[in-house]
């Protein structure tokens, strides 16, 4: 087998299908198998594997175990490639994206982890190549000169909004949605740490793999459109307060208490920025007030979840 796709599903009926099919109908050269990794839905999606699909692994969990220990259960238990795909549900592969993929990681024996250029439902870019944490670059994101200053790589924060993704580059991070691993890699960097529920996991796997001399590259070459919220549509808000605990759980990890509690501190700061700024829009920009008024929530949220987290005895 050259290529195991790993699919996590939790709710996403309708974009697993067309994951599935994309798939199907785009990967001609190698030889592949699908692994859908089933985390207790309950909109009908192993039925609907089971009754259409009967060349996908299906693997029913009883609960939601996340997203890292789903994608290990479907890589350690059934995965038999010499790549190992993981693919979010709500992902559409686009013609020739695995194939090339292949070809690419074939000519390129020291790469570990790669992932394709990325685009939204509406065609536009979806970046996806990010540089790994640090103080800076959280500090950066925080006073927005990442926006301010669109063309910096020296104030871009994490997210490299002055990259076209248009050339092969190393990066220190890839987004998750849709990640390829070279299987003797993943034998020596180990599997995603399921310590992480959601979130960050890919960031901390990406190290994991620079730590240990493998390149991380994005191929610009392949192709995919990520529809992005497929699970997380069911519950926005909380999937945000995940998103900032999964970040403080990684300074842990790699960088000790300490600069966590900074982490925290800039954190705290990115939220109180934008819980004060959009308040003022809201009041003075009357015909963008329900644009405002969701931003001030989800800011709002993760502020007080940051608050209370710093504070646990509040």
């Amino acid at each position: 087998m050259d290529i195991s796709i790993v699919v996590v599903s939790w709710n996403t009926k309708n974009f697993l299908v067309e994951c599935i099919e994309s798939i199907i109908s785009t990967t001609k050269k190698y030889a592949y198998e699908i692994i859908v990794v089933d985390n207790a839905s309950s909109d009908g999606s192993p039925d609907e594997i089971k009754e259409h699909y009967p060349q996908v692994l299906l693997i029913q969990n009883e609960s939601n175990l996340g997203f890292a220990k789903a994608n290990n259960i479907g890589i350690m238990m059934k995965s038999t490639g010499r790549y190992v795909c993981l693919i979010n549900s709500d992902v559409k592969v686009l013609p020739e994206c695995l194939d090339t993929i292949c070809d690419y990681l074939d000519s390129n024996p020291s790469i570990g982890l790669l992932g394709p250029t990325i685009f939204n439902s509406d065609r536009t870019l979806q970046p996806s190549c990010r540089k790994l944490p640090s103080l800076w670059t959280t500090l950066c994101s925080a006073l927005g000169l990442d926006k301010m200053f669109l063309r910096s790589n020296f104030y871009s924060g994490e997210q490299m909004l002055f990259f076209k993704h248009d050339k092969i580059i190393d990066v220190g991070a890839l987004s998750g949605c849709f990640l390829v691993a070279r299987r003797s890699a993943i034998d020596s960097v180990g599997f995603l740490d399921e310590d992480f529920f959601m979130y960050s996991e890919d960031v901390d796997w990406c190290k994991r793999f620079h730590r240990l001399k493998w390149r991380v590259v994005f191929y610009p070459e392949a192709k995919a459109i990520h529809y992005g919220g497929g699970s997380s549509a069911n519950a926005r808000l909380k999937f945000f307060i995940e998103r900032e605990r999964a970040l403080l759980q990684y300074w842990k990890k790699h960088f000790g208490c300490a600069y966590a509690r900074i982490h925290l501190l800039m954190r705290l700061l990115h939220y109180g920025i934008r819980v004060l700024g959009g308040s003022m829009l809201w009041i003075v920009i009357y015909s963008k007030r329900r644009m405002y008024g969701s931003k001030i929530i989800k800011n709002f949220t993760c502020l007080r979840f940051l608050l209370r987290y710093s504070n646990p005895k509040s």
